[in-house]
């Protein structure tokens, strides 16, 4: 590298580093690497076309009185945007650097005169939700530690997602997975330890965002042609939260897309936090090589709380509500509400509404009108496993009989009722019901609810195994 454009290089970051916050130099001069000097015009080399973006953006003023500073008013710079091949996307305007540097490098020179900013210059990948000026975090103050109760259910959880807090990146739970069933608190952690972050390290850059919404973003950034511009947007980020990482299955082109954006954070010691309604293990249709990224940090599970942390969150959500309740009536909703905490909280404030519309008081009756109403209308979440299970049970059989490869009438029938089942009351794909029971493939699956939909009609027996069953999955 030329000596001369180095050192000019230099003394423009020396006076850079005075004028602007540490967290923006460290993101958008630190990686800048100082090429060639010709002619009074100096060449820098940036990440992406996205990089070069922003500098001009934000940044064109201090890097003009930076560069006249140290080489006159006659200065020029010139932008060698670095691409990298490996995430597929042919870029426009690029052409091949010399063989002598072969790799997974392109090149395009930008001569950008320092006097003349184009205003018409844009940032093209636009988030939404998302500031140009300042990336926001996307974080709900509201879902905090003070109120995510500890108890044994999540005890090790909450402390890993404290650990991660304090030093984001510098503990071994990096990525820490977060999983559990529905409404057992695994947004309000992953939101509290983003919260707790960003008060205790306010220069760090930190992202929430629901998987669903990544894969949107990642397809709409095939479609316009920028695929390297959102990569190199989630490799700035210095704390990223994945909420619902499950959502992936299956989206191939998301999964690839992701790995290179973990692989370079965890690299790079920034802090990865995902959550998931099912341990890595029980994932279906994620990559074996994600799968085993996720495996790196801690798999921390939230479990559904136990009787004494359910009374402890009735009583932290009534004392922040400012409202009063006798003990009785916590209690009795605590011990009738198991399930999670989403319907425990749900079930104080309908009665808390209850007692304020129609101008009755907080009762123990009225409490158990409202607990029967509320467990009759909340549709329990069956799992595939839980099926099986009832399944074998019913017909006096273990588990591993169900799933056992052979032909005898009874026990394929069960098999079938326990696939047909699995399709109506879980969101699986044919594929993973499959698997799940007997590593049998789709087409079984889908032969199995035929089956069972055409005996349901013409066998008397048979229809009472679909309605007992039926009975029993959704008391």
């Amino acid at each position: 590298m030329d000596v001369t454009a180095q050192s000019v290089w230099t003394n423009c970051l020396s006076f850079i580093k005075d004028n602007i916050q540490p967290q923006a130099y460290k993101t958008w001069f630190e990686p800048i690497v100082a090429v060639k000097l010709t002619d009074n015009a100096l060449s820098i080399q940036v990440p992406s076309k996205f990089f070069y973006e922003w500098l001009e953006e934000h940044y064109v003023k201090i890097l003009k009185v930076a560069l006249t500073k140290q080489l006159g008013e006659t200065a020029k710079l010139v932008y060698v945007i670095k691409m990298e091949n490996t995430y597929g996307n042919k870029q426009p305007f690029t052409e091949k650097i010399p063989s002598s540097n072969r790799g997974a490098l392109k090149s395009q020179d930008v001569d950008v005169p320092l006097n003349n900013k184009n205003p018409e210059l844009k940032n093209p990948f636009v988030i939404p939700g998302i500031r140009n000026v300042k990336i926001e975090s996307q974080l709900n103050p509201n879902y905090s530690f003070e109120n995510f109760l500890e108890g044994d259910s999540n005890r090790l959880a909450r402390n890993a997602g404290l650990a991660v807090a304090n030093k984001p990146g510098g503990t071994s739970f990096n990525p820490l997975l977060i999983f559990g069933g529905v409404g057992l608190g695994k947004t309000h952690l992953a939101h509290a330890i983003g919260v707790d972050i960003k008060d205790k390290y306010p220069e760090k850059t930190v992202l929430y965002i629901s998987a669903e919404k990544f894969t949107q973003q990642y397809i709409d950034s095939v479609k316009k042609n920028n695929r390297n511009d959102f990569i190199h947007f989630y490799q700035i980020i210095d704390v990223l939260i994945i909420d619902d990482v499950q959502f992936l299955s299956g989206k191939s082109g998301t999964q690839d897309v992701f790995f290179h954006i973990f692989n370079h954070l965890h690299q790079n010691g920034k802090q990865v936090i995902l959550t998931s309604d099912k341990a890595p293990v029980d994932m279906q249709d994620i990559e074996q090589r994600l799968l085993s990224r996720f495996k790196w940090g801690l798999s921390a599970e939230l479990q559904s709380p136990d009787f004494e942390t359910r009374v402890s969150i009735l009583k932290n959500k009534l004392y922040r509500d400012g409202v009063e309740m006798p003990d009785e009536i916590i209690e009795y909703v605590a011990k009738h509400i198991k399930t999670n905490v989403r319907e425990l909280e749900g079930a104080i404030i309908s009665l808390i509404a209850q007692s304020s519309f129609n101008k009755k008081e907080i009762t123990v009756n009225l409490a158990k009108e409202i607990v029967e109403k509320f467990v009759k209308n909340t549709k329990r979440e069956v799992s595939i496993d839980y099926i099986q299970k009832v399944v074998s049970d019913y017909f006096q059989m273990d588990v591993s009989t169900l799933q056992s490869k052979t032909r005898k009438r009874h026990i394929v029938q069960a098999r079938q009722l326990a696939m047909f089942f699995a399709k109506k009351y879980t969101k699986a794909s044919l594929a993973s019901i499959g698997s799940q029971i007997g590593k049998r493939d789709h087409a079984t699956v889908l032969h199995a609810c035929k089956t069972v939909d055409n005996l349901s009609s013409t066998d008397k027996q048979f229809r009472k195994y679909v309605e007992d069953l039926s009975k029993k999955l959704s008391l």
